[in-house]
């Protein structure tokens, strides 16, 4: 039996959106996914609207500015840095407004933010090093981070009145274990982390978000190879995966996290429009799929599931994106409720 703080049947995203207007994103999201809704990201308003502009503006006295590479730490905070500060506050006075015509604030309310191995090998060092390179400032970057998330927890939940889940977002993560990170200059890599680092990283920043929360803690990795058996042993109670890229050799992988206890995020509905229309069975198939060939029954799709599509929706048209979170608020209702015929 799920010990899960939201209801058996639940549907969430993954955080962005497209355009640019984040009342609308408010409204749409607490409206259309009431059992878990999140404070959406729109990337269309360009640097500091990113993830790593986004999770920059939440550390603690490790301002950044922009450079014609990206990211990079500077001395003080500049423009850039109060342009991402200002982009997040406008999204949370946006949420705030949309629960507020709610009436009733709904029970939790997911955000967003890079995990720190992928903040890490997004944001250069001045000298134009990655951060991850320097041992002494990656572990200064997931303190302030940890430092960070647990603050901006604290603010979301006053203004809101509803507990928090944070989601940490790890995509780089695979490329940073393989070593395939690339160099500021792009003529090299950066060398591979080893497992029990990257666990270790991961799990301090896993461990603060947890205590100021009281929350499952979801991260979340949509490339291929994610590292599944990693992040739950990093203190992950929930793992968030694309599970149209799932291999067979992955299969016991998955399998084992399933059955130690996290609860699995799974990607199902594409975050772009795929040029043909998409039933909900369509839709459904990678999860029934997958727990058809793990040997479980689908029952516990209702108890130890949540549907997401694949990846952010940022990319998506406007039109497709509502479609996407339709679809995915249907499919985490047929798992409890399944159709006639499935």
């Amino acid at each position: 039996m799920s010990t899960a703080p939201w209801p058996p049947g639940t549907a969430t995203g993954i955080g962005s959106l497209p355009g640019t207007d984040p009342a609308e994103a408010a409204a749409t999201v607490l409206g259309e996914l009431p059992d878990l809704p999140h404070v959406p990201e729109l990337p269309a308003r360009g640097l500091g609207a990113d993830i790593l502009g986004r999770t920059a503006a939440l550390l603690v006295d490790l301002p950044i500015e922009v450079v014609p590479s990206g990211y990079r730490v500077t001395a003080r905070p500049g423009i850039d840095h109060r342009r991402a500060t200002d982009l997040i506050r406008w999204d949370l006075d946006a949420v705030e407004e949309a629960v507020e015509r709610l009436g009733t604030p709904p029970a939790l309310l997911k955000v967003q933010a890079a995990g720190p191995w992928t903040l890490t090998s997004g944001v250069e060092l001045p000298r134009g090093h990655k951060v991850l390179t320097d041992r002494g400032a990656l572990r200064e970057f997931a303190d302030s981070l940890a430092e960070g998330l647990s603050r901006h927890v604290a603010e979301v939940r006053r203004r809101t009145g509803t507990e928090v889940v944070v989601q940490l977002d790890e995509p780089s993560l695979p490329m940073v274990l393989a070593g395939a990170i690339p160099t500021p200059s792009g003529y090299g890599t950066v060398p591979a982390v080893a497992e029990p680092e990257a666990r270790e990283i991961l799990a301090t920043v896993v461990s603060a978000v947890k205590a100021a929360t009281n929350q499952p803690v979801v991260v979340h990795c949509c490339a291929p190879n994610a590292p599944l058996r990693l992040l739950q042993q990093a203190g992950a109670d929930a793992i968030a995966l694309d599970v149209t890229l799932l291999r067979s050799e992955q299969l016991d992988e998955v399998g084992e996290v399933w059955d130690g206890g996290a609860v699995l995020f799974l990607g199902v509905v594409p975050s772009t429009d795929p040029g043909r229309p998409v039933s909900l069975r369509q839709a459904a198939e990678p999860a029934l799929r997958l727990v058809d060939r793990l040997g479980f029954n689908r029952a516990f799709l209702a108890e130890r599931a949540v549907a997401t599509p694949t990846c952010g929706l940022a990319g998506a048209t406007t039109s497709w994106a509502r479609r996407a979170i339709s679809l995915t608020r249907d499919i985490g209702k047929a798992f409890v409720e399944p159709p006639e015929g499935w």
